[in-house]
């Protein structure tokens, strides 16, 4: 898509307050430019320093882990999307983009085009390293083991960075939420290296370094305020902007802006998270790695407000606590979560270095703690060291000794986010559950994160994925892959003559929005409900989908009605997973995975097709980690339709034993 047909879309999902407001914004980055309302000079400060959001800080880990990461990094090795231990130098080149190769410019960062993959490479391996997770895990190394040269590491990888990104040039000042982030692990840096009293600082080179780091700390809060992102583009990344400039106005209290500062970050934390996260505990962006990182900044910048006695509301903490009970209804009895919406891998800090980190039992463990809840606990399976890090070590005898609470019902339908689960046993070996999706496309007009996925559904049996969203791969490069994983046909649900439910607009931007309503559901049985996104066609077609779940016999009753007048292709899209082994025999598919057997039969329909990595048109996909892609089994039925017609699809579940 050229970038006068993506403005021209842009310009389309905007309101006439929106219009004017970005209008502004324009005039404001010229003025910026030219040198005007910038903090080129940051003032010296008073030093004023906030708390730590515990202490004491943990010491209960297996230092050699966090050593053996160190170690890594020092050796100029870091972990990058799908670069694992891809060896960038220490210190890096912050302006060259570790996939293509490519050194960003250091013109002007708010005037910088930072989608033209011509000029930056590939923008997301780009910002991943300028977030600077590394300087929490050398800081903990220094924390866990006082060896000196994870400080001097810590020295090269902070002045280097000053060097290379100068403010406000080059792709580093480019993003409010890349500051956001990079100023948060700045933040829990600087106190695992014991803040401004640290050994870091000593000496002519330590002062200069202190000064130095203080300087870019006021000039990131300076920027984060002047650049948020607002109307259509105030989801997440908003959120995210006040996340840093919270932590950043707490930790470093040292400016007379810094007051306001906290006090309009806070308000906009508590704002967003009730606006941007619904009443039933859903993130309304209709991704669930979104849902997981907004979790994590509402927790992180709960902790550091308690911390410094400026604690957040009650309705901020339920609103969490309703997140985490979303988190917990939709893991499956082995903790395989649903991979809605987009997805990039994304952490807001990086504490923990376990191989085996799962960020949505993290945040299960610790708000057990938070909220003394057994059944969180339960979920969580297990204490971990973010928990740890987070609450500190006595938190695991705390967690230990969670009583559970035999009067708490498990919720099994979220209304306003949409989705709905279906199945029985759950939690047990024998769990089918079953995740439906009715819910909106995505948040506020442009939908940027959401999928083309009405009346989609998941399947996992004794906690093994059978049916899969295949997840994201791509954000700003590989537009083929992109539209792909977003669209309809990546999707368990109806495409209709070859066209996505809702229009796109470019990579995150939609421009008509397929309108999902809930007609009924009834417990854990039964779901009904339908989509407009077809209604646009000349002849209007309206796709109705009913789920039926029979206990007794483990069988699912999967009845779509495609209501129209006129003549229309239609197809039936079923993706399993990987590990899956799949077979046609007639008109019924055997999907196998270890001891389950699906059988999947569309009454009155002919054999589908089993396509598996196929390029071109894409199809039989999943996508585990951001730029990471795997071939798949997917299946198809594809049929000419005439006027309304009805299909029933009926899935068949049994384990081996039961067949023996």
């Amino acid at each position: 898509m050229t970038s006068l047909a993506w403005k021209i879309n842009r310009l389309r999902t905007m309101g006439l307050g929106e219009i004017i407001w970005r209008v502004k914004c324009a005039v404001q980055k010229r003025v910026e430019k030219k040198g005007f309302r910038l903090a080129m000079h940051a003032p010296l400060g008073e030093p004023r320093f906030g708390r730590a959001w515990l202490s004491p800080l943990p010491h209960g880990f297996d230092k050699q882990t966090y050593c053996a990461a160190a170690d890594a990094i020092m050796a100029g090795k870091f972990n990058v999307f799908a670069m694992q231990g891809v060896e960038l130098g220490f210190p890096p080149n912050w302006n060259r983009d570790p996939k293509t190769g490519t050194i960003a410019p250091l013109s002007f960062g708010k005037t910088l085009d930072y989608r033209d993959q011509r000029i930056v490479g590939n923008i997301k391996y780009l910002w991943e390293p300028n977030r600077h997770y590394e300087t929490v895990t050398l800081a903990q190394a220094w924390h866990l083991t006082q060896e000196r040269k994870y400080l001097d590491a810590l020295a090269v990888l902070l002045n280097s960075w000053f060097e290379q990104a100068p403010y406000p040039r080059g792709v580093s000042w480019s993003s409010s939420l890349e500051n956001a982030l990079r100023i948060s692990n700045w933040a829990v840096a600087w106190h695992l290296i014991g803040g401004d009293n640290s050994p870091l600082f000593e000496g002519q080179q330590g002062d200069a370094l202190r000064q130095r780091w203080l300087a870019s700390i006021y000039q990131h809060c300076h920027f984060i305020a002047s650049h948020f992102s607002y109307y259509s583009s105030a989801n997440n990344h908003l959120l995210g902007e006040y996340m840093g400039l919270y932590i950043g106005a707490t930790t470093w209290p040292c400016w007379k802006e810094s007051f306001a500062w906290r006090k309009a970050a806070k308000q906009g934390l508590e704002k967003e998270a009730l606006l941007q996260n619904a009443e039933d505990g859903v993130n309304l962006e209709q991704g669930i790695w979104y849902h997981h990182e907004v979790a994590d900044m509402l927790l992180i910048n709960g902790l550091i407000g308690k911390a410094n006695g400026d604690e957040f509301s009650p309705e901020y903490w339920q609103r969490f606590e309703l997140m985490l009970e979303f988190i917990a209804a939709l893991l499956d009895k082995n903790g395989n979560m649903p991979m809605w919406g987009d997805s990039d891998d994304a952490l807001m800090v990086r504490f923990s270095q376990q191989s085996d980190f799962h960020p949505y039992k993290a945040l299960l463990a610790t708000g057990a703690i938070l909220y003394q809840r057994a059944d969180f606990a339960a979920k969580a399976g297990g204490f971990e060291d973010k928990t740890r890090w987070l609450l500190g070590d006595g938190a695991q005898g705390d967690y230990a000794a969670l009583k559970p609470n035999l009067t708490r019902k498990p919720k099994h339908s979220f209304a306003i986010g949409g989705y709905h689960l279906l199945g029985s046993d759950f939690d047990t070996a024998q769990e089918v559950k079953i995740v439906a999706d009715a819910g909106p496309l995505g948040y506020l007009s442009i939908a940027a994160h959401g999928h083309a996925d009405a009346l989609s559904f998941t399947l996992a049996v004794a906690g093994q994925t059978i049916l899969i969203d295949p997840g994201t791969y791509a954000y700003h490069t590989e537009q083929k892959w992109r539209d792909y994983f977003k669209g309809t046909s990546a999707h368990n649900t109806v495409r209709v003559d070859g066209l996505d439910q809702s229009v796109s607009g470019g990579n995150f931007m939609w421009l008509t929005h397929a309108k999902a309503t809930l007609h009924s559901v009834q417990g854990t049985d039964s779901f009904h409900a339908s989509h407009d996104g077809y209604s646009r066609l000349p002849d209007p077609v309206i796709h109705q989908r009913a789920l039926t779940y029979h206990k007794e016999t483990r069988q699912l009753e999967v009845l779509d009605i495609l209501q129209c007048k006129g003549e229309h292709v239609a197809e039936f899209f079923w993706h399993v997973d990987e590990h899956c082994a799949v077979s046609i025999e007639g008109n019924t598919v055997l999907i196998r995975r270890d001891s389950t057997l699906v059988n999947i039969t569309m009454l009155g329909a002919g054999a589908p097709q089993l396509v598996q990595g196929q390029e071109e048109p894409p199809l039989g996909w999943v996508s585990r980690r951001f730029d990471v892609k795997t071939a798949s089994p997917s299946l198809c039925w594809r049929e000419n339709i005439s006027g309304t017609v009805e299909r029933k699809t009926l899935l068949e579940i049994t384990f081996e034993e039961a067949l023996s």
